[in-house]
């Protein structure tokens, strides 16, 4: 078909064509007037994806945003939020909304689900470009109600939002108040045991009892070997075979004197016995004197032996004690570090149970501060206002759109009833119906045929 038969065709069938379009026309206009006026309110919220999560701390990436942004999207659509939304409207203890409620549903379900779904099939979310600025448009036929509905799906995404984002902070924080208890208790229990010994075993400060036995230790060594010197000298002392060359004999100011009247009293008889003779009377004095003198170096000699012999004894048993007290001081000694040391395991413990403690009691204190923020990255930039105008039906629009549908209506129905009822409106036509060449045309003459 060629641009001029469709322009021929039209010619002939305009007037189906055109009460087509007119009929499009008055049907659109009557339905517009028909349905009832819609009003549509909008309110804006911002999102800050830098704030930094409460929980972990860390702050959204540009690279995650707009996944972040579809998320914040769905929980606007979400029925948890429209549920919120039918509570702060109160909408659920309307009892004309009840019953319709049971005309709808016939009483099954939940009225608060019925509710909501409704509530979002008249709901739009609309995300700004290359901004964080999300658009919450409510339609409905009171424009009143629908700009309080709009305020309540902000305002209940930001409850939504923030109820969510402290959901983790209150689990760790549960988490946390048991892991406290817990330590709390291994504490008390290192702190009980520690006290419980020292108790048990009379300890007070163990290392100052450590510190006195261990020196007295050293002392009672120290007087053991001093002892032992003493002992080995006097054993010396006591084995030797001649008595005059102990050095206590040979030290001695009483034998010393002894040993120089008897050389004087034999160089003196020596003297008598050649000048007077052996039998005189001087002579046989100073013999006398000389024995005299010799039983008593002798005897003097004895007294020093033996108490060289005794010291010696004496020097043993001194060492015998020194040595029972010495070992009885060892055992004291290592009984006290052996407590020492279990007193340092206990201490060891109550300090890692302390530090365990500490650690977690601290993280405890933050994660219950966490759970407790009323603080959101999500803030009503604008809120909803009643709108002045119907957004809906748009009347012009709506015409607009009637009249290009009705001239396609019409236009299809003028090819349809040419293509029903074919006629010859051109010598071209006649030529493809008759299959013969076309020899000539007459003009048209403006009378009718």
């Amino acid at each position: 078909m060629t641009v001029q038969q469709l322009f021929l065709i039209l010619r002939a069938r305009y007037k189906v064509a055109l009460l087509v379009l007119l009929a499009t026309m008055v049907t659109t206009v009557a339905v517009n007037l028909l349905l009832p006026k819609q009003y549509t309110a909008s309110a804006a919220v911002v999102i800050d994806v830098k704030s930094p999560e409460l929980v972990s701390g860390l702050t959204l990436q540009g690279t995650v945003a707009p996944g972040y942004m579809a998320t914040q999207i769905d929980i606007i659509k979400s029925d948890r939020v429209a549920k919120d939304v039918v509570k702060l409207l109160m909408r659920d203890t309307n009892d004309m909304v009840q019953q319709q409620w049971r005309d709808a549903t016939g009483g099954r379900g939940q009225l608060t689900d019925w509710l909501a779904t409704e509530l979002e099939r008249q709901l739009g979310v609309k995300p700004s470009r290359e901004s964080n600025v999300v658009n919450i448009n409510y339609t409905g036929t009171d424009p009143d109600f629908a700009a309080a509905v709009a305020n309540a799906f902000a305002q209940s995404y930001i409850n939504v939002n923030l109820d969510l984002r402290l959901a983790p902070a209150r689990q760790y924080a549960a988490f946390f108040e048991e892991q406290t208890k817990a330590a709390r208790a291994k504490l008390e229990i290192a702190q009980k045991a520690l006290s419980d010994y020292q108790q048990a075993n009379g300890i007070t400060s163990v290392d100052e009892r450590v510190d006195f036995e261990t020196a007295k230790l050293n002392e009672t060594s120290s007087q053991l070997t001093g002892i032992q010197a003493l002992t080995t000298d006097s054993q010396s002392k006591r084995g030797s075979t001649q008595a005059d060359t102990v050095a206590e004999v040979m030290q001695s100011p009483l034998i010393n004197g002894l040993k120089a009247d008897i050389a004087r009293l034999e160089a003196k008889l020596t003297e008598n016995s050649g000048n007077l003779g052996k039998n005189h009377p001087q002579t046989q004095r100073s013999e006398a004197e000389l024995a005299t003198l010799k039983a008593q170096l002798a005897q003097e000699t004895r007294q020093i032996t033996s108490s060289i012999e005794t010291t010696y004894r004496v020097g043993k048993q001194r060492e015998a004690q020194l040595q029972g007290a010495l070992a009885g001081q060892k055992a004291r000694v290592l009984a006290l570090n052996k407590q020492r040391d279990e007193l340092n395991v206990l201490r060891r413990e109550i300090e890692s149970a302390q530090r365990a403690f500490e650690a977690v009691s601290l993280r405890a204190s933050q994660t219950n501060i966490e759970s407790q923020a009323n603080q959101t990255n999500i803030a009503l930039l604008n809120p909803a206002s009643t709108p002045a105008g119907p957004s809906k039906p748009r009347v012009l629009l709506n015409i607009l759109v009637s009249i290009f549908l009705g001239t396609l209506l019409g236009v299809g129905l003028a090819l349809l009833l040419e293509l029903a009822n074919p006629r010859v409106r051109s010598a071209a036509d006649l030529a493809d119906v008759l299959k013969l060449p076309l020899l000539g045309s007459i003009a048209h003459t403006g009378v009718p045929a």
